[in-house]
């Protein structure tokens, strides 16, 4: 499907720009992700380096010694890309309509979401099946407890600690713990 400018539906999500949701090609392409999340959700724990070949199949990038406890679960993977050293616990769910960028050294706690997509906010274009996104990026060395919620458009600065079960719909500062919903800084750290 194109739109009147003759560019696909998956060149305007790639833009960033307003998109049909339920396009036959970007249907596809979520397909293969959701094929790729389901055999590596699938597979015995013993069989690291099958999921790790699966990992490199699916993400737009993975950096060397970086980890992903099953289950995983992503739009489209090739939004994704993951700096090395990187540790992600059970249960992550990066929805990459835009890029997620998750840098060197990050640590996250289990059932993280990553959340990119936006949704008109009137109900026609809501009903007729428009979104958007925004990119999310994740700085070096930052620490995300267990069950954060990064909303779209978010950047969180290196070596920033977010607390378990906070919503960020800001952007954070490097050097700071927060907490909360919506997340707010509590301390500086020293850098």
């Amino acid at each position: 499907m194109s739109d009147a400018d003759g560019r696909t539906m998956r060149e305007r999500m790639l833009a960033g720009e307003p998109y049909i949701a339920d396009d036959p090609d970007l249907f596809r392409e979520s397909r293969r992700a959701r094929v790729l999340c389901h055999r590596i959700n699938s597979l015995d724990p013993d069989e690291s380096r099958q999921v790790e070949e699966l990992f490199g199949e699916l993400l737009g990038a993975i950096g060397e010694h970086s980890h992903i406890r099953p289950p995983f679960h992503c739009d489209y993977g090739y939004q994704t890309f993951i700096g090395a050293r990187t540790f992600a616990n059970f249960g992550l769910v990066c929805l990459d309509v835009a890029r997620v960028t998750i840098g060197d050294d990050v640590q996250i706690g289990p059932n993280v979401q990553l959340l990119t997509p936006t949704h008109p906010v009137e109900p026609g274009p809501r009903r007729d099946k428009w979104e958007a996104a925004e990119p999310i990026t994740i700085g070096d060395n930052v620490w995300l407890g267990g069950g954060v919620i990064v909303c779209p458009g978010v950047t969180i600065g290196e070596n920033t600690v977010v607390g378990a079960g906070a919503v960020v719909t800001r952007d954070l500062p490097a050097n700071v713990v927060a907490v909360g919903n919506p997340a707010r800084v509590v301390k500086k750290l020293d850098g």
